[in-house]
């Protein structure tokens, strides 16, 4: 719907985007419509933000078919969305003034760049005169609004999700898309290519083979989500050869498509008197709510442990080690696999995550921290808070993470989980004719049958860079070295 001025005026609202890159259940926009006034959306791409933590090359590939999206969305309503680049405390500013805007809408962020981005804008619009307000648009619930007996934030999710999962019922903003009205352009915007979000390397191209980037996209996927996937999610979710997962993640992740919108459509199509509290896919929007508890609590986490004394964990550094991991070369098939589908689709299972994650830090004794910039890069649903707590679970370091001394069995996680070698067998294809019994242990497998299947380790696939035993030992004794170290 076009404003019934073409120029913006006071009477309108700049809305400033960030990762809430939707129209429908969002709250500024939502209050935009209730303030009745047109809206000027912006996004500013500020690529210093975040850092080490700056969005990385799966996550720019996100953002900018996300950006390209929304930007014809607003332009069927009338509108155009405006895409700047620089610091958002110095361009917003200057949009308003050159706009006559003397109101902003936002919403907020839980990280510690976004934290400090938003406290920078908030001190250079006051000066100015003009006015802002903040919404929670990506959670549930904000991160300080459960606390535990003692007044502190939790550090187990049980008891965190027991006290707090009844904000899945909190409804989405309603209203019809009409009601948007956009402040109508002065000129024709500039095109997202203008912003050189994608990266310089041609990786990126393959990830449009297995995503479609809207959030029209992510509405499709949420209605095969609760048609399909949550029916059977608590038996079906460690299987990664079905697609018994949602691949909501990079759409949550950028806000295509908010948590309240999926606990609605699935509280909506479970049967009437089921354990709403206990739904499995329901609990997974609750881990990733204790995450951000966690991130915005204890914002050193992306960096360091949270449990202090691993700081002195003998890591070790092997870069030829870290790479056959990254690229999904390191014998073991369950654990190259995963990192063969991440390199291809810039996403995993999430099961397979929990394996790779575990050898890296134990059977490679490589720090977490590696794993972690590595998923940061590669991953589409690269998420600062979920991808931090993640890997300090792995690595036995965080909240409620699994002990160091948990060490996956590659082999057998392969043969649990993957029981027909498909999963396997789709991301290594010299791994096609193995019979099932040798699939996760191809080097036991005896020379006639490697000869017959065109399998040849060394060649077209290679020996493990470790022997599980020796890596299980080496990691249980790096873990004895903290035995005396105060937490």
């Amino acid at each position: 719907m076009i404003s019934e001025s073409s120029a913006s005026s006071n009477n309108s609202i700049l809305v400033w985007l960030r990762k809430d890159l939707r129209l429908r259940d969002h709250p500024s926009f939502h209050a935009a419509i209730l303030e009745g006034k047109p809206i000027l959306p912006v996004y500013i791409w500020d690529p210093e933000e975040g850092g080490q933590w700056s969005p990385g090359a799966a996550s720019r590939w996100w953002l900018h078919h996300a950006l390209h999206s929304l930007s014809k969305d607003i332009q069927k309503l009338g509108g155009a969305l405006i895409l700047k680049k620089g610091k958002a405390a110095e361009v917003l500013p200057s949009l308003a003034k050159e706009h006559n805007i003397n109101k902003i809408f936002y919403s907020r962020a839980y990280d510690p760049p976004g934290i400090a981005t938003q406290e920078a804008v908030e001190n250079a619009l006051d000066p100015a005169g003009i006015d802002s307000e903040s919404f929670n648009a990506s959670l549930l619930q904000e991160p300080w609004e459960t606390k535990n007996g003692t007044g502190k934030p939790f550090q187990v999710f049980t008891p965190y999700w027991r006290k707090s999962r009844e904000v899945i019922y909190r409804e989405p903003a309603k209203y019809p898309l009409s009601k948007l009205s956009f402040v109508s352009p002065k000129e024709c915007p500039s095109p997202v290519q203008d912003l050189g979000l994608l990266p310089h390397h041609s990786w990126h191209q393959k990830l449009e083979d297995h995503w479609n980037v809207s959030e029209d996209a992510a509405h499709v996927q949420l209605d095969r989500t609760v048609n399909e996937v949550t029916k059977s999610y608590a038996t079906r979710r460690n299987n990664p050869s079905v697609d018994g997962t949602s691949r909501l993640s990079p759409y949550l992740a950028w806000g295509l498509i908010s948590p309240r919108q999926i606990c609605q459509a699935v509280l909506q199509s479970e049967s009437e008197g089921s354990h709403r509290g206990e739904n499995k896919y329901l609990v997974e929007i609750g881990w990733r709510e204790f995450s951000y508890h966690l991130l915005y609590h204890f914002p050193s986490l992306p960096d360091q442990p949270l449990r202090a004394k691993y700081a002195s964990f003998p890591w070790i550094e092997d870069k030829a080690n870290l790479g056959r991991w990254q690229f999904g070369n390191t014998g073991y098939p369950m654990v190259d696999a995963g990192m063969r589908q991440l390199y291809e689709t810039g996403w995993m299972h999430n099961r397979v995550r929990m394996v790779v994650a575990s050898f890296l830090v134990k059977h490679l004794l490589l720090s977490w921290n590696d794993g972690a910039r590595w998923f940061w890069d590669t991953l589409v649903d690269a998420d600062l808070a979920s991808n931090t707590q993640g890997w300090q679970w792995a690595a036995g370091c965080g909240a409620d993470a699994a002990p160091y001394f948990r060490i996956f069995n590659p082999i057998t996680q392969g043969e649990k989980f993957d029981t027909r070698g498909e999963y396997a067998r789709r991301w290594i294809p010299p791994l096609e004719k193995l019979p099932n019994k040798w699939v996760f242990r191809p080097w036991e497998a005896p020379a006639d049958i490697l000869e017959s299947s065109g399998l040849d380790l060394g060649g077209n696939y290679p020996e493990p860079c470790i022997e599980h035993t020796e890596g299980r030992t080496r990691a249980l004794a790096a873990l004895a070295t903290l035995k005396n170290i105060q937490p």
